[in-house]
């Protein structure tokens, strides 16, 4: 059975999961609706444009969702994690995808195509409540990015990323706090607005300063301290 946050979990709603908002009936019932597919790290789940058909929710492992701008820039619009529904947007509109949704580490989702789903929210209409209540809390969460990213200078969007990831993505080691999630510096780019040779020279004086240490695709935070100061008080 999946493990999902439960609301107050991190404190932060937009990162309580749909299947943590349902009672347990209707979630159980949700989960007989579909059938599990494993995909391989780095495997496509849904690809931006494609036609509707089925709504994913993830019951392990993490994934990210992008967007490709018309001059062909892809950004990083938000991770996905155990709990998470997928595609919901383009079910209950039918319209094409609006992003590329793409497994960060070997994923197992169960899959309900769009009939069921539609059938299930007619059932469950608290739970049509809870996923207005999620698309809500994502709105705004895109909205306090979009201000961020307004409002900050790209080496403040950096650190007060990393520090939003320690949060909601971090797990202790000896030298400090691991992310979790394996980003590459093109998608840790994508997510605040930069070009990757600029998060490479940002990370590179973090590193001079003792504050992260980088690796292939893993990042291990030794002072969140720094990170709060270069950003302002972001996170604290």
């Amino acid at each position: 059975m999946v493990r999902v946050p439960t609301p107050g979990d991190d404190g932060l709603d937009d990162r309580v999961p749909f299947l943590a908002r349902l009672e347990s009936r209707e979630r159980d019932v949700l989960l007989t609706l579909g059938r599990e597919m494993r995909f391989a790290a780095r495997a496509e789940l849904l690809r931006e444009y494609e036609p509707t058909t089925h709504v994913l929710l993830v019951l392990t492992g993490w994934t990210k969702v992008t967007a490709t701008a018309p001059n062909g820039y892809v950004g990083l619009l938000a991770l996905r994690g155990p709990g998470d529904i997928i595609g919901e947007s383009a079910a209950l509109t039918g319209r094409p995808r609006s992003a590329t949704v793409t497994a960060l580490e070997p994923v197992l989702a169960s899959v309900v195509n769009y009939d069921s789903f539609r059938s299930y929210l007619s059932e469950f209409p608290e739970a049509m409540i809870q996923l207005f209540g999620l698309a809500s809390d994502r709105t705004r969460a895109a909205d306090r990015r979009r201000l961020e990213s307004a409002s900050l200078t790209v080496r403040e969007r950096l650190a007060a990323l990393l520090l939003e990831l320690a949060r909601t993505h971090g797990r202790a080691v000896p030298e400090g706090i691991e992310l979790a999630v394996p980003l590459s510096k093109i998608e840790l780019a994508g997510t605040i607005g930069a070009s990757r040779e600029m998060v490479q020279r940002l990370l590179k004086e973090l590193r001079e300063r003792k504050t992260v240490v980088t690796g292939r695709r893993t990042l291990i935070i030794l002072r969140p301290d720094v990170l709060r100061r270069v950003g302002g008080g972001s996170g604290s």
